[in-house]
């Protein structure tokens, strides 16, 4: 016996400002649902879910709503008016008896009922929205980007809550592991269409390939076929023309349905330069302690970053992960201990605040005001990695239109706003980046390519960032900040810090048993990590052969590469990067073996 519907759309057309957003658009929620709405910024998936919520109304087409069922809707930007506490908002619908859940959700999602409107930040205010809607139980939740300013511990709460659910859901977000974890079909808003697959979002890249390879077939097919038309139509038209009009009217047609195609939008077109070397050693921190207040941030913490490092630092909302990694960039003093930084250091920074953002200035006043970027005597031009573009072209590169280049900054959305400011600090040289929670409001395909450049990018990078997904691609030695001063350094990714962890808070008795079932024979066991190891030093000794491997696969590559003999002639600006990869790695390996070998006299002393 087939299922009623939650919520059913039929026929849903939706224009704003004369684009066309949805057309002819028809989908049902079931109950039990649960449903990963994908797709680029910009496409539509708010205005998707405002319509689903009966929030916006669409110009033609019916939502249906069967009588009895409830709908709660977790929106990006809640509006708290009228409310003194987040308290008060959070528990407006709830009857007096089921206030222990808006503690509960609160606790959960660390956030402080008592906390009033007036005195809120942006996250707060959405922890409340998203408290509310945990609260009352709808039965069918629609949240917009719910991990949005949530840490991990409450993104793992958050989490476990909806996965016990049996309410169904559709949900927004950037966080790949949270999408992964929870859904089982997949909503994907693109180019004004909403297609659904009946699977998770684990699934959805095969499938959009697949969409996008069929798509290109048909279109060359189709362009194929247009040319053999129009070849014939010159040549011989002119012979046939009355027994020929319906072959005519078919090539029309065909160059109709082409012409209605809708390409898709382009990659964003973000490049990296990594400039200049810096020293080997880029931060040295030796006995930091740092208090705000009562609160402490960091006690007798040591550290080392080597170039090429890539650092994450983890951990609860408001432990000191900015303020830490502040201090090891000497933007502030510690309290106690000492910072040494590296030499020929050109630092770039994303912070989470968005400070570097003028809200009233427009795109292009935002680009060329900005005196790292101007060109002298071009209003119209900006300087990117050394050389003058267009304002509107590089504007283009970071998949905005000419109709926002004039538009206020105010006006754009958050993953609008991450873009506008990459594209502020990738115009410029670097080799150490320095990113405050950069994947907030990104979509998933723009994190994809930013992972991607940092995987390349040769200088440092030290990260803050709450996406298990994104740390696991692009950490290798995360900071784990666990408040009253606790900063440990550990290896690998967001994963291996938990294996580690894990393993760390083990019992002594099972760390005993493990450690005698894993024992091998005097003869074969492994030298025991000195104590005239540092922790850190440990860490990096335990990481070196790992690196040497690594490199010395690219510099196979690279000279397999190279020993083409036609390679100069045909391509010298190629054999040219080429050349200059294959010495940066030459000289990555050396400095790396210079490591290791000082290291291992240290753990024999």
């Amino acid at each position: 016996m087939a299922q009623i519907p939650l919520l059913q759309l039929t026929d849903i057309s939706l224009t704003f400002g004369g684009e066309p957003v949805f057309h002819d658009l028809s989908l049902n929620v079931q109950p039990g649902d649960r449903i990963a709405l994908v797709g680029r910024n910009g496409s539509g998936k708010s205005t998707l879910l405002k319509v689903m919520a009966g929030l916006v109304e669409a110009d033609t087409g019916e939502r249906i709503l069967p009588a009895g069922v409830s709908v709660g809707y977790m929106e990006q930007d809640p509006d708290l008016t009228g409310f003194e506490t987040l308290g008060d908002f959070a528990a407006a619908a709830l009857d007096p008896s089921e206030l222990y859940k808006v503690e509960r959700a609160g606790e959960g999602l660390k956030f402080d009922p008592a906390r009033p409107v007036s005195t809120a930040s942006g996250g707060e205010r959405r922890r409340a929205a998203l408290a509310r809607l945990m609260a009352e139980e709808p039965q069918l939740m629609l949240l917009d980007e719910p991990t949005n300013h949530l840490d991990i511990e409450a993104i793992s709460w958050l989490e476990d809550e909806l996965r016990a659910t049996r309410r169904a859901f559709v949900l927004i977000s950037h966080d790949r592991r949270f999408l992964t974890n929870l859904t089982r079909a997949t909503l994907w808003v693109d180019r004004g269409q909403v297609r659904r697959q009946d699977k998770g979002f684990a699934d959805f890249e095969t499938w959009r390939d697949k969409v996008w390879d069929d798509e290109d077939t048909a279109r060359h097919k189709l362009d194929r076929k247009i040319k053999s038309e129009a070849r014939w139509a010159v040549e011989g038209i002119s012979a046939r023309r009355k027994r020929n009009q319906g072959r005519v009217r078919r090539l029309q047609d065909m160059k109709a349905e082409r012409g209605a195609q809708i390409r898709r939008q382009g990659q964003a077109g973000m490049a990296l330069s990594s400039g200049p070397k810096s020293g080997k050693k880029v931060v040295e921190a030796k006995g930091i302690t740092h208090a705000f207040g009562d609160k402490q941030i960091a006690r007798n913490f040591d550290m080392t970053i080597q170039r090429g490092d890539r650092i994450g630092f983890v951990g609860p909302n408001g432990v000191g992960k900015t303020t830490l990694l502040k201090i090891l960039t000497g933007e502030l003093t510690p309290d106690q201990g000492s910072i040494k930084l590296g030499t020929n250091l050109l630092p770039a920074i994303f912070d989470q605040s968005r400070a570097q953002l003028d809200d009233s200035l427009s795109l292009w006043d935002s680009l060329t005001t900005d005196k790292s970027m101007a060109v002298s005597g071009k209003s119209d031009q900006v300087m990117v990695r050394g050389q003058p573009k267009h304002v509107v072209g590089y504007l283009k590169e970071f998949l905005f239109d000419e109709r926002q280049v004039r538009a206020p900054v105010r006006s754009l959305s958050g993953g609008e706003k991450a873009r506008l400011l990459l594209a502020k600090i990738m115009a410029r040289e670097s080799n150490l980046l320095i990113l405050d929670e950069p994947t907030n409001d990104l979509d998933v395909e723009t994190l994809d390519l930013l992972q991607e450049l940092l995987d390349d990018y040769d200088g440092t990078v030290m990260l803050v960032s709450h996406d298990r997904d994104f740390l696991d691609r692009v950490a290798t030695q995360p900071v784990a900040m666990e408040g009253r001063g606790r900063a440990t350094v550990y290896a690998g990714g967001w994963s291996d810090y938990q294996t580690q962890k894990k393993a760390d808070e083990a019992p002594a008795e099972v760390k005993t048993a493990h450690k005698s079932k894993a024992a091998k024979p005097a003869a074969e066991a492994p030298k025991p990590a000195s104590k005239g190891l540092s922790y850190t030093e440990k860490h990096r000794f335990e990481a070196l052969p790992g690196e040497m491997d690594r490199l010395s696969a690219e510099i196979a590559k690279l000279e397999e590469f190279l020993a083409d003999p036609n390679l100069f002639t045909d391509a010298p600006v190629k054999f040219q990067k080429a050349t200059e990869a294959l010495v940066e790695r030459q000289d990555a390996l050396a400095a790396a073996e210079e490591d290791w070998l000082e290291l291992a006299e240290k753990a024999e002393e």
